[in-house]
């Protein structure tokens, strides 16, 4: 890409935004990005785009709707002021849970909230564990789509050398608890389970041995938990001797850090695509940055390279 790189932040995460500048070596794009006094989302540009290859930096994070009101808006404003190409960086994609209807006159939100994005006049997407892989299909743009599971897997195996038994909570998550596994060394098991409405959860069966081994559960989204701890349960129950979880996005809503403090889960590994509370238990979690896979991939588009070429 010929146009100068810049890169700009929304409110979500800022911090994140300062790590990746970090890898970049460069210095965040200036922009006011607030609140009118009527409560309506204020953004201005505050330096020249034009000819300019832009990256915005938002997760859809907690509270969701503002922060999609401020992406959609910083586009706009950079397509209007003759950007020569945006990309969208959402660490975090909001409502990936909406990706289909559960019943009747539902609508289906993240393929609207995909719509918003493209109508707003972004070029191109990049996102990091999309929940499910129809979402990338949303979008009539490209989209570059970035696996967590790799770096999760490399700090656990800096821990521990010991071979363990990766578990998928469910059966649309196989593919991601396998990367982990054949990352780590050891075995696959999978939990059978039904969701009658996307905070509804009914564990239904397991398949694989998990007795006096050491799991890890292997997720995209710790959100309020139940998920989590149901599954730490069953493998207690099946005698699994320590009890691990591994998972991309720590969206951790309601009390979903007390069920993780109650549950045999010993250990929660976690990125940081959304700011992370406070634990009640620090050494419960460990954070492993995606600043630098996404510094990398910023500059692997910017530069017209291969990203895949990061998972290889």
């Amino acid at each position: 890409m010929e146009g100068r790189l810049q890169v700009f932040s929304g409110n979500a995460h800022p911090a994140l935004a300062v790590d990746i500048m970090r890898e970049l070596d460069a210095p965040l794009g200036r922009a006011l990005v607030g609140d009118w006094n009527n409560g309506e989302t204020r953004v201005k540009i505050e330096e020249s785009v034009r000819g300019s290859d832009v990256f915005i930096i938002q997760s859809l994070c907690h509270p969701v709707d503002h922060h999609i009101m401020e992406l959609l808006l910083m586009i706009d404003a950079i397509r209007r002021a003759s950007a020569d190409r945006i990309t969208a960086v959402i660490p975090y994609f909001g409502y990936a849970r909406q990706e289909k209807k559960t019943s009747g006159r539902e609508p289906i939100s993240a393929k609207l909230v995909a719509n918003m994005i493209v109508t707003a006049g972004v070029d191109r997407v990049l996102a990091v564990d999309l929940h499910a892989p129809a979402i990338e299909g949303f979008f009539d743009i490209p989209v570059d789509h970035l696996r967590a599971t790799p770096l999760l897997a490399r700090r656990y195996r800096m821990l521990s050398s010991e071979p363990i038994v990766a578990v998928s909570p469910d059966a649309g998550g196989v593919t991601r608890a396998e990367t982990f596994r054949a990352r780590v060394g050891g075995s696959l098991a999978i939990i059978s389970k039904q969701r009658p409405s996307p905070d509804a959860l009914e564990v239904l069966e397991m398949v694989g041995d998990v007795d006096g081994r050491p799991v890890v559960i292997v997720d995209d989204m710790i959100s309020t938990g139940g998920t989590l701890t149901l599954a730490a349960t069953l493998l207690a129950e099946r005698g699994a001797s320590v009890i691990h979880a591994a998972a991309t996005h720590g969206v951790f809503a309601g009390n979903a850090l007390q069920l993780l403090e109650m549950s045999p889960i010993s250990r929660v590994f976690v990125t940081d695509t959304v700011p992370l509370p406070e634990p009640p238990t620090p050494d419960l979690f460990e954070v492993v940055t995606i600043a630098p896979m996404l510094g990398e991939a910023i500059m692997r588009i910017h530069n017209d390279m291969s990203v895949s070429a990061l998972f290889s």
